[in-house]
């Protein structure tokens, strides 16, 4: 039986490269070489602390699901897809019978298994492996022009997108928006983070409209930490129509909800499992608290930014490319946890494998 190199996580910063079995691709499944992964900020919950959020490690785990590749070989009944189609593979496999997967809210199927996430137990292994076999239906052809690097950034473009249409984004003109986190946005955006450099980093490449850089956190809780996230989100000004916050840090999330004229906040960010939020300061300003969870029917609408001119810098995002072996990946998840590499690089999105 033909194998697949697997970068496999037995613990907290325990990554192990091994070789597994890997059978013929079933019916409706094909086999894919996966040539670019990206690292998320999930995989490095996992790296670091076994879990993401409510969700830890039950049983080794391969990480990665931002990913594209090449098909290798095709199962019984696909006919869409042919061996040599570079695709976009997006990570979740859902049951496709429940309420949630026939309105098309797959994300939300209890039965939903993604790969690289503990959510469920047996774990579905991620994407950092030479080969693995996918559900066709969940795997996307590349529009020309994309290359398995850009298409592997079609996973984080998804997230947007679904928090976008959760948000209402573009349902009326000149739409505000405040960012909190910084990754990747659009230029009429306002975005704030703790890091000057990456903050720069995204102003400089057009990518966000304009910047604010919050002091370093300080460890205060209750009340006394309401007070400050208050008085803080009172610097951002009052002309903005959407939040997303896609930290997960109980004082982001707290500034989100306590900055005037912002009627709707997205939950995007995956943090600690319980954090005091102003629920009455909500409640009595009507600010919309809404959660957005992973994606659904996004794939094609991100490939399509993707190839198009919308994005022109987007690939500028990727600051670093390495190898899948076992000490590569573990410097760069290193790196991850320090924000700079050992030469002292800005590390803002690393892609994982060659093309």
């Amino acid at each position: 039986m033909e194998t697949t190199t697997s970068l496999v996580l037995h613990g907290a910063r325990d990554l192990r490269l091994e070789n597994r079995p890997l059978p013929p691709p079933p019916a409706h499944h094909v086999q894919i070489s996966v040539l670019a992964t990206g690292l998320c900020g999930s995989d490095l919950h996992y790296y670091a602390h076994a879990r993401n959020g409510a969700f830890a490690l039950q049983a080794p785990l391969v990480l990665g699901h931002e990913s594209a590749g090449i098909i290798t070989a095709v199962g019984p009944g696909v006919v869409d897809l042919q061996p040599g189609q570079h695709v976009a593979i997006e990570a979740g496999i859902p049951c496709e019978t429940c309420e949630w997967c026939t309105s098309n809210r797959y994300n939300l199927c209890s039965g939903m298994r993604f790969r690289s996430s503990a959510k469920t137990f047996p774990h579905l292994d991620g994407t950092m492996q030479s080969k693995i076999n996918h559900p066709a239906k969940h795997v996307y052809a590349l529009p020309d022009g994309v290359t398995c690097e850009k298409g592997a950034l079609a996973e984080p473009l998804s997230v947007l997108l679904h928090a976008s249409r959760r948000a209402g984004l573009g349902t009326r003109p000149d739409q505000r928006i405040l960012i909190f986190g910084a990754g990747v946005a659009l230029s009429s955006i306002t975005m704030v983070d703790i890091n000057q450099e990456r903050l720069s980093f995204a102003k400089d490449r057009g990518l966000v409209g304009s910047i604010f850089c919050l002091p370093p956190p300080v460890p205060v809780k209750g009340v006394e930490a309401l007070d400050r996230t208050r008085v803080q989100a009172e610097e951002f000004g009052h002309e903005n129509d959407i939040v997303f916050e896609c930290t997960g840090a109980e004082a982001c999330i707290q500034m989100a909800v306590y900055c005037e004229d912002w009627r709707k906040v997205l939950l995007i960010g995956m943090g600690s499992q319980n954090v005091l939020i102003p629920i009455s300061n909500a409640a009595t300003r009507e600010v919309d608290i809404l959660g957005s969870f992973r994606y659904a029917d996004t794939y094609k609408e991100a490939l399509q930014l993707l190839a198009g001119s919308t994005l022109p810098s987007i690939t500028e995002v990727i600051t670093h490319r390495v190898p899948l072996t076992t000490e590569s990946v573990k410097r760069a998840f290193e790196s991850m946890v320090k924000g700079k590499d050992e030469n002292g690089k800005l590390v803002i999105k690393v892609i994982v494998g060659t093309e």
